[in-house]
């Protein structure tokens, strides 16, 4: 793990959580899908396997685009998704702050047990 991650603030991934990302994505056991996935359980799965979500074809190949998330992995995602995985139907354009990802990172880490 990066020093930045490491030093991510769940009280303010939380916020930041809350802020830009709450609009699409919950994190909730059993809370549904909105425009995107729900995301607990983020850490364990590949990016293709949240039950009833239909992902982008980009999501759903093997290979590259067959993510097993981790902090690195999700640091790396949310500054650029689009970057990150072409063609991807996530309209979010980033977090260009690193401590702003660690924060998510953390606040995600925590929230999606």
């Amino acid at each position: 793990m990066s020093d930045i991650i490491a030093r991510g603030n769940v009280e303010n991934g939380d916020k930041l959580f809350k802020a830009r990302c709450a609009q699409c994505h919950t994190t909730a056991n059993g809370a549904p899908n909105k425009q995107g996935p729900n995301l607990y359980g983020l850490f364990f799965p590949k990016s293709r396997s949240f039950p009833g979500y239909a992902y982008s074809d980009p999501n759903k190949n093997t290979g590259k685009f067959c993510i097993m998330w981790g902090e690195q992995t999700l640091f790396d995602y949310l500054e650029n998704p689009k970057k990150y995985i072409p063609k991807t139907k996530m309209a979010f354009a980033g977090f260009k702050s690193e401590q702003d990802r660690a924060d998510v990172v953390a606040y995600l880490e925590q929230s999606t047990k």
